[in-house]
């Protein structure tokens, strides 16, 4: 009875993958086997919208090598709306626009993965992507199928014009969890390993739902290079860390370290991320980042915080006036501490400990209680050990 019932199963997923049905249900989280810890990467669109180029993936590639990246977990090269052209090929394929990417997708997956990296490139859930070129909606097998013979590792899934009658962000919510499915199952259907970042920008609550569709979802709306912006989006997505683990993520969008915020607010940004379990997809001008960015973003203490394998996200324990303390669970019976300050003024701010801490940004170990200074628009990481 078990050889049957398990071949019955073989079964009904191997019509799965051959496409050989409509778009199905929600699935298991992790259903993929992908994304066991939140992808860490790189996309163009903070730092220059629609305006990639191929040279600029290039480049980009390359300082993830040289800089220490890469070997710090950054490993996703992701390509954002702007790559293609405004039409698709005689056969209905998606193409590279001719002039910004001359060789085209395929040698430019080549030469990711030749220094060690991964390509995530983007598409649409609608008709047309948000910057008005052709969307995957009644597509979605052939740019699957697409994608994974250029050598795509990574896609990210947006949902504008999601009918023909709608406009660029209107009924972005009518038909939903269908549209990501088509994609999702056509994905699992080509064969090759590709990680999916549904980016429907927290419509219809998508944290619910969103474990059975993608690898990490997005929770808000675009993030902006203001530390405004940054706590909005931190408020909106913390709350929700019972809906993601291995497999599948809450994503409160790109991180803006390097972008305009100030040093401070930049690190307070990954402290935050990362207790989160955030994606590190970072978002900046990686050509021409100085040092100080690239230790924020290369700081291994904090990353492995965010890539702890027990994928629990902190949760707010206690808030007071805007000032926060977070406590995150990890693997080794360690806990993350964040103490968060809001507000424009800097503050003493303490947390009772169970055992000794250690100041993930200035290594530096205390024991008993934490009570230090926060200053405005700062947070402080420690991890502390097991009494």
């Amino acid at each position: 009875m078990r050889a049957l019932i398990l071949a019955l199963v073989t079964i009904l997923l191997a019509g799965t993958v051959a496409g050989e049905r409509a778009a199905s249900g929600p699935l298991p989280r992790g259903y993929n086997g992908l994304a066991a810890t939140p992808p860490m990467g790189w996309n163009n669109y903070n730092a220059y919208g629609l305006e990639v180029t191929e040279q600029l993936i290039r480049e980009t590639a390359d300082k993830m090598v040289s800089s220490g990246m890469r070997d710090a977990g950054y490993v996703y090269v992701t390509i954002d709306d702007g790559w293609m052209a405004g039409t698709r090929d005689a056969s209905g394929n998606l193409r590279a626009d001719p002039e910004r990417f001359p060789s085209g997708i395929a040698a430019l997956a080549a030469y990711v993965h030749a220094r060690g990296l991964k390509l995530g490139i983007y598409e649409d859930a609608g008709v047309k992507t948000c910057g008005g070129l052709p969307g995957s909606l009644g597509h979605e097998t052939a740019d699957a199928e697409t994608f994974a013979a250029w050598g795509v590792d990574y896609l990210k899934y947006d949902n504008c014009y999601a009918a023909e009658s709608c406009g660029q962000y209107t009924c972005s919510s009518s038909n939903e969890t269908e549209r990501y499915a088509a994609m999702r199952d056509a994905l699992l259907a080509s064969g090759r390993p590709i990680v999916f970042s549904v980016c429907s920008w927290g419509t219809d609550a998508v944290w619910r739902w969103g474990a059975g569709y993608g690898n990490l979802w997005r929770t808000t709306a675009d993030i902006q290079p203001t530390y405004e912006s940054m706590v909005l989006l931190f408020k909106e997505t913390v709350g929700l860390g019972g809906f993601a683990g291995p497999g599948g993520w809450n994503d409160p969008d790109m991180l803006e370290i390097g972008n305009g915020m100030s040093a401070v607010e930049d690190r307070t940004e990954m402290t935050l991320w990362a207790a989160m379990a955030a994606p590190l997809i970072a978002g900046t001008d990686l050509v021409h980042a100085d040092a100080a960015t690239l230790a924020l973003l290369t700081n291994r203490a904090v990353i492995a915080i965010d890539q702890d394998p027990l994928g629990a996200p902190a949760r707010v324990v206690s808030s007071d006036q805007g000032h926060y303390v977070l406590e995150r669970p990890l693997a080794d019976g360690d806990t993350a501490v964040v103490l968060f300050n809001e507000t424009d003024t800097a503050a003493v701010m303490a947390a009772d400990l169970s055992g000794s801490a250690t100041d993930l940004w200035s290594g530096e170990s205390t024991p008993g209680t934490i009570r230090t200074e926060v200053p405005a628009h700062g947070a402080m990481l420690y991890r502390v050990g097991q009494s």
